[in-house]
């Protein structure tokens, strides 16, 4: 039996472009960041997310209205929504900021998602969303978000069940030494762990569709936020270079290379 429209469910997922994972990264000449003149991709985590929210729609079949991916960035960043896009969303947004501008902080991508949610007519029940970004490792948005919509939130999600009829969702979160279950009443915010899934590659017919699919271009300003940074880097630089260690014949020459080091808390046994 078809399910009726009030228990359709409506899936947000926010994605973020950053620096490929697999790019060995540098201190740019000014030291005010790292070069970002390399190859960028689509958050790691996020990717999980995109994934999760088609999962979810596969296994509720016709219980899910939509799934939508947002995204905050430069005019580039169009190509992270495509790529979700053609993974198995429908649709899209894109609040544009100018290349220029520092990557928005936790709190001004909370603050846009709450307005960008607010504003969606057809309501949002699940917001899902990678547990952080690899390029400022801060794992702070999905948190925020929940505090600002007043919200249930699942953090580090190595599994999530949607139970539509109830409006549920069980929840198997990573925590030290385990894991442990919750069972959140929805609307809900997920943020995705690295054992959550293993997202698909998108095939050539998708990456045609996800080209007709619309993306919808707003600023902060239209939202009503502000995404000036509260923080201001000082400088950036890299870690000092290792230094090789050093052999020794025993034990007592080894005594003495740490007493000569300053090292003296040390008893023989």
């Amino acid at each position: 039996m078809r399910p009726s429209a009030a228990r359709l469910l409506n899936i947000l997922v926010p994605v973020k472009r950053a620096v490929d994972y697999a790019v060995k990264i540098r201190v740019n000449p000014q030291q005010t960041g790292i070069d970002l003149n390399v190859k960028h991709s689509m958050n790691p985590f996020d990717e999980i997310a995109v994934e999760e929210a088609v999962r979810i729609r596969e296994r509720l079949k016709e219980a899910v209205k939509s799934i939508k991916v947002v995204t905050i960035g430069p005019p580039k960043s169009a190509e992270t929504l495509r790529t979700a896009l053609a993974m198995g969303a429908d649709s899209a947004i894109h609040v544009e900021i100018p290349e220029s501008d520092p990557s928005p902080e936790p709190l001004g991508v909370a603050k846009t998602l709450k307005a960008l949610i607010e504003r969606q007519k057809e309501g949002v029940d699940i917001v899902i969303l990678g547990k952080q970004a690899i390029d400022d490792d801060a794992g702070q948005t999905g948190q925020m978000l929940a505090g600002l919509m007043g919200w249930s939130q699942a953090t580090f999600a190595s599994k999530v069940v949607v139970d539509a009829e109830n409006k549920v969702a069980n929840v198997t979160r990573e925590i030290d030494g385990g894991l442990q279950e919750l069972k959140c009443r929805l609307p809900v915010v997920v943020t995705t762990d690295l054992r959550l899934n293993e997202p698909r590659y998108a095939s050539l017919p998708n990456i045609m569709k996800a080209k007709k699919k619309p993306i919808e271009k707003l600023l902060a300003a239209d939202l009503g936020v502000d995404l000036t940074p509260r923080l201001e880097t000082i400088k950036v630089e890299e870690p000092p270079k290792r230094v090789g260690g050093g052999k020794v014949e025993n034990v007592d020459e080894l005594l003495a290379k740490l007493k000569d080091a300053g090292i003296t808390a040390i008893k023989r046994a």
